[in-house]
């Protein structure tokens, strides 16, 4: 399966049940590294998954905010971040989803090349859109819980889309909302400045339980590094996002 140039479809958008809200969060860290949704009784229904980030202050400092009230449209701006030559950059992650299905069947889902997936058939998850701003949306994959027979596993993973490495100046946090019980949440604190991306979560069906394992292993690489690491198989060949309308 080879993935090559795509163009991204601006406007799409898609309204889907993302279950009730939730109160209280569960966090996976490196000492609760998972969760069963199958004993929260979260299986079914549609699983969101959001992406967002911010930049961290410490490195932007309050001029921004002092700024936006002066100009209140640089809003509608991309965040920049300095880059090691000091340079500005814009931050563009986006998220994607490696499936692997119980009769065999792998690939993904992603903006690059415009693999936003099926909901309601193979491979059951569906990405929402391409947010190119971090707004306070982000982006969005939805999973269809009502299928989990048919998934194997998951793994939900963030990259970079040719830009200069940012995640040691960014603040990203990969949210989980089941369609029962607290929200679970991930995030990518930590700094790895020539990381192109980073696997987060696997979703894993075990003998008929559906774990949610927090992974955070970050790679210099892209996609194809990321199923060398999990062992998925897939070809990788170089695809392109168009350009967004600014």
């Amino acid at each position: 399966m080879s993935f090559w140039d795509g163009l991204w479809r601006g406007g799409r958008s898609t309204q889907f049940d993302s279950g009730s809200a939730a109160t209280n969060a569960i966090t996976l860290t490196k000492r609760n590294q998972s969760v069963s949704l199958t004993k929260q009784g979260a299986a079914t229904g549609n699983l969101r998954v959001n992406l967002s980030w911010r930049m961290r202050t410490s490195d932007i400092g309050g001029g921004r905010r002092s700024s936006l009230l002066r100009h209140p449209f640089q809003a509608f701006k991309p965040e920049v971040v300095q880059a090691h030559t000091e340079s500005m950059v814009n931050v563009d992650l986006d998220l994607g989803c490696l499936y692997e299905l119980t009769d065999g069947t792998k690939g993904v889902v992603q903006p690059l090349g415009s693999f936003y997936g099926e909901l309601n058939g193979p491979p059951y998850v569906k990405l929402s859109g391409d947010d190119r701003f971090g707004s306070g949306s982000g982006e969005t994959i939805f999973i269809n819980l009502d299928h989990r027979e048919q998934i194997k596993r998951l793994l939900v993973f963030v990259y970079i889309y040719d830009q200069t490495p940012a995640f040691d100046r960014t603040h990203a946090i990969v949210t989980l909302y089941p369609s029962n019980g607290p929200r679970i949440e991930v995030g990518l604190d930590e700094r790895h400045p020539q990381a192109r991306s980073c696997a987060v979560v696997m979703i894993e069906n075990v003998k008929n339980e559906l774990i949610v394992r927090r992974e955070v292993k970050f790679v210099y690489g892209f996609q194809a590094e990321l199923d060398r690491l999990y062992g998925w198989g897939l070809q990788w060949g170089r695809g392109y996002k168009a350009k967004a309308d600014r």
